[in-house]
């Protein structure tokens, strides 16, 4: 009878540390196998409001050199953490190459990257690639983009458009559908209905 009433003793001792070793395996079981807890657990993924934002701002992107590549300025900059782009109302942007021709495009509203490096505009866009001298044929007309979409690459100095475009240099005018411009080959590619109209050459 000592001998029993010893043992009960002994595990009387152990007996809180016993229940409390089972509640805890029997909570841990309940919380990762209900779903709810689950979802709440998990990362909720980032939805489209601006997380901040800039008024009356300029953004600028420096060669290794330090002379500026590309300038973009608006009246208002909103930045979307889900997409990790920045619409801009009021854009202004101007991009110089190594040989300094700039080009400047203008537009109501822009979704920009957050590198500034692509860039898409939108309504009343107007892209400009302004007069270069060269020695052998003097000034050459000033190129002008005109349309109502336009997606551009800064650092590849390439333009696109699926939507209708107009151009014109001096006095000549195209229209057309689509088109694609390279400005460091100078080629533009018109396409769909494609228009145009070609003045005479008065200089001679």
């Amino acid at each position: 009878m000592n001998a029993l009433r010893l043992a009960w003793d002994r595990l009387s001792l152990y007996l809180p540390v016993v229940l409390m070793a089972v509640m805890a395996l029997v909570t841990y079981l309940l919380v990762s196998n209900t779903p709810i807890l689950q979802l709440l657990a998990e990362k909720k993924p980032p939805r489209h409001e601006v997380d901040y934002f800039m008024r009356s701002f300029a953004l600028k992107v420096f060669d290794p050199m330090g002379q500026v590549k590309s300038e973009v300025t608006g009246e208002l900059a909103q930045h979307y953490p889900d997409t990790d782009k920045i619409e801009i109302d009021k854009v202004r942007i101007r991009s110089i190459d190594p040989q300094g021709r700039q080009m400047t495009a203008v537009a109501d509203k822009a979704m920009s990257s957050a590198d500034a490096k692509q860039i898409e505009l939108f309504e009343n866009v107007l892209v400009v690639r302004e007069t270069t001298l060269t020695e052998r044929n003097g000034p050459k007309e000033t190129l002008e983009f005109r349309g109502t979409y336009l997606y551009a690459w800064l650092d590849d100095k390439r333009l696109v458009s699926n939507k209708p475009v107009v151009l014109s240099r001096g006095a000549d005018r195209f229209s057309a559908d689509a088109m694609e411009y390279d400005d460091k080959t100078r080629v533009i590619h018109l396409r769909g209905r494609v228009k145009g109209v070609l003045m005479p050459d008065r200089s001679n």
